[in-house]
């Protein structure tokens, strides 16, 4: 993968599963990026995510990072929110991947009429946290205790986008 390669993103296909899932599984292996402990399989992920809210991002043509949107709710109320996930590849961490990223995540959910994009992040997870903030979300707040992730109890902070189009 060279250093001078640009990122492109593109809509998720069948055959990214693979790549998706290892990409989780490296970011599962960190215990800073999710409460998962282990990688869900494709056909759950596939259930899961908002059609044309699915993503990759190559270098390459190598799949270095991924971002989905799910539902918040099955509320009609609740019908333009969702909750965001962004992983990259530990190899090409650090090369701006997550920011093209989310990015693009925000584009493409404001043309698809989704208002509010969320997503809720550890605290020790600060690059994280400083992308998504650079796009554009601001911090609403911390959940404390919200979950336990290997018999510890981990804090989150909840972090919004409102679509300024929607």
């Amino acid at each position: 993968m060279s250093d001078r390669a640009p990122v492109v993103v593109r809509a998720m296909a069948d055959g990214d599963w693979d790549d998706v899932r290892r990409i989780y599984a490296e970011g599962i292996a960190t215990g800073d990026a999710t409460f998962e402990t282990e990688v869900p399989d494709a056909a759950a992920l596939d259930g899961k995510w908002l059609p044309g809210q699915r993503f990759v991002a190559e270098i390459g043509g190598r799949v270095v990072g991924w971002a989905a949107a799910a539902p918040t709710s099955t509320r009609d109320c609740y019908a333009g929110v969702a909750e965001t996930s962004v992983y990259v590849a530990a190899e090409a961490r650090g090369r701006g991947v997550g920011r093209v990223l989310v990015r693009h995540q925000v584009e493409q959910a404001d043309a698809a009429g989704i208002w509010t994009l969320q997503t809720g992040i550890f605290p020790e997870n600060e690059a994280s946290i400083a992308l998504h903030l650079a796009a554009g979300f601001r911090r609403v707040g911390v959940r404390e205790r919200i979950g336990r992730l290997n018999g510890r109890w981990r804090d989150t902070v909840l972090l919004e986008r409102r679509s300024p189009v929607v």
